[in-house]
């Protein structure tokens, strides 16, 4: 299992990333409003601002303060 750093010392599975979006889209918000109403949502970003949210293959979304470019760097790698 190799895991990806999301920032602040978070990680998740590389394995179970389906997508990376932007957090400021209005489509990633109303994931995010039904992510917390449905108790999937994970809030990686240590208190920051929301710059990216990763969606995962056991329908969770995970929140991130890190840019959706630095997490791709970070998948490619």
């Amino acid at each position: 299992m190799k895991a990806l750093n999301v920032g602040y010392n978070n990680t998740v599975s590389l394995d179970k990333i389906v997508a990376v979006i932007n957090a400021d889209s209005k489509p990633a918000r109303r994931l995010k409003e039904r992510a917390e109403r449905e108790a999937r949502l994970i809030d990686a970003t240590s208190g920051r601002k929301t710059r990216s949210c990763l969606i995962t293959s056991s329908n969770h979304l995970v929140l991130s303060a890190l840019n959706t470019q630095t997490i791709s760097q970070r998948i490619n790698e």
